[in-house]
C-alpha cells in the first residue's frame, strides 16, 4: 500500500524507528482522544475556547490513520489484507442487520 510505504519511508531516515506497541497504543489512544474532542466542538455541546487553535475532524483523522498505519508497519501487518479481513467478517456477519435500500 502506497500509504504505508509513505509512513515507512518517513519513519526509516529516523535512528529512533517506531514505537514499541504499548507507546503506539498510546498515541493512538491520544489521538482518538483528540479527534473526540474536535467532534464535541463541531457537534456537541461544547464550543472551542476563543482561546483554543483551530483544527479540524479531518486533520484529527489524518493523524489517526499515521499513526495506525505507523502501528501495522512496526508489526509488519500489510493493512490491505487486515482491512479485506475486516470486510469479509462484516460482510458476512452482518449482511441481514442493517435495512437495505430499496432498488429499483
Amino acid at each position: 500500500m502506497a500509504m504505508q510505504k509513505r509512513v515507512n519511508d518517513y519513519i526509516s531516515q529516523f535512528k529512533e524507528g517506531y514505537f514499541s506497541p504499548l507507546a503506539m497504543m498510546a498515541r493512538f489512544t491520544e489521538e482518538v482522544g483528540e479527534l473526540a474532542r474536535e467532534v464535541n466542538h463541531s457537534f456537541g455541546e461544547k464550543p472551542k475556547k476563543s482561546s483554543e487553535e483551530a483544527n479540524s475532524i479531518e486533520n484529527e483523522l489524518g493523524d489517526i490513520l499515521f499513526v495506525a498505519l505507523s502501528f501495522a508497519n512496526s508489526l509488519n501487518i500489510d493493512v490491505s489484507e487486515a482491512f479485506d479481513q475486516a470486510m469479509t467478517k462484516i460482510e458476512t456477519r452482518d449482511k441481514e442487520r442493517w435495512t437495505k435500500k430499496e432498488t429499483e
